[in-house]
């Protein structure tokens, strides 16, 4: 059998990868962005196209030559702060794919299943009342991000019901892991942490908001409950993904900070503050865990540890 993973060079696509090579026997195929490099994965079971999935015509031809029995749609713009800077461009990638890869596969005629990957942001404009946000929580998106994304969902929604596509729909809430761009927070907190230890920065480190609470899950648990439902969630429903804790973004500044090997002191950004910000978002995981018995098992310490050590690794070089 054989996947497809969209994106497989990104932060998350890297991730499940490694996954599927060590807990399956399927063969992998890998769509990058044709003008990214290819990821250094030495295994006879991994195959990388290069392709922009924007080109419907080369998406027909990747489903027809590859057939794949499950397709995990990692690929898209999934940075919220660029998608006020640039809105329309943020729609037009994320929903423009994922409508190429439903029609590919209609074309195709393949009887495979997709995990279409929405996000925790859909429900945007959150509620103490709504708290935790389960899957019947009124989707209220407040960023350009948050829209492409409830569009790119709805129509895994439409396409199951009007063309039979065999796709399961995910909202996943905050992922974070070794490997994350340091545009994203707990990265951008490591980065400057191991580059004031490394002597390269002065022991200041910049940040935004510290006061929101998130839900914020290892990505190594997250790629689990994506293998999880896209073999045992019901076509055309929707699952959240998160560890069911929030926790403030202080916190994990705060963690990271005990672990420096010198002290460093803290510092507003103002570039770093969003638009809008929700003070508390926390995911409800239940429906996830009672179709898959999943739970978020990797500890936020451990998590903040390992991308802390890789971004040492890094400023070494």
């Amino acid at each position: 059998m054989r996947a497809l993973i969209t994106g497989s060079a990104g932060f998350v696509g890297r991730h499940l990868i490694t996954y599927l090579l060590q807990e399956t026997d399927l063969d992998i195929v890998g769509s990058v962005y044709y003008k990214l490099s290819l990821p250094e994965i030495d295994s006879p079971r991994v195959r990388f196209e290069h392709i922009d999935l924007q080109d419907e015509t080369a998406v027909i031809d990747l489903m027809a030559r590859r057939r794949p029995d499950f397709i995990f749609h990692l690929a898209g713009q999934s940075f919220v702060p660029y998608s006020w800077k640039n809105p329309w461009a943020t729609f037009d990638q994320n929903v423009h794919i994922q409508l190429n890869i439903f029609r590919a596969m209609i074309d195709a005629r393949l009887e495979g299943r997709i995990l279409v990957i929405g996000s925790g942001e859909e429900y945007g404009a959150i509620e103490q009342a709504d708290l935790p946000i389960d899957e019947e929580t009124p989707l209220r998106p407040i960023s350009p991000y948050a829209v492409s994304k409830v569009a790119q969902e709805m129509l895994g929604w439409q396409y199951h019901h009007s063309h039979g596509i065999q796709a399961v729909r995910v909202r996943p809430f905050n992922h974070i892991g070794p490997g994350q761009r340091e545009m994203f927070v707990a990265s951008s907190f490591a980065k400057q942490v191991a580059e004031i230890e490394a002597g390269l920065k002065p022991p200041v480190l910049r940040h935004g908001n510290l006061d929101a609470h998130r839900d914020f899950t290892d990505v190594r648990d997250v790629v689990r409950a994506y293998w999880l439902l896209i073999n045992q969630g019901q076509a055309g429903d929707v699952y959240n993904v998160g560890s069911g804790r929030a926790v403030s973004i202080k916190r994990m500044l705060d963690i990271l900070l005990e672990m420096s090997r010198t002290p460093i002191r803290t510092e507003i950004d103002p570039e770093r503050m969003r638009p809008s910000d929700i003070p508390v978002i926390v995911c409800d995981p239940s429906k996830l865990q009672r179709t898959t018995g999943w739970r978020a098992d990797i500890p936020l310490e451990q998590t903040l540890a390992d991308i802390l050590d890789e971004w040492r690794e890094k400023v070494k070089r």
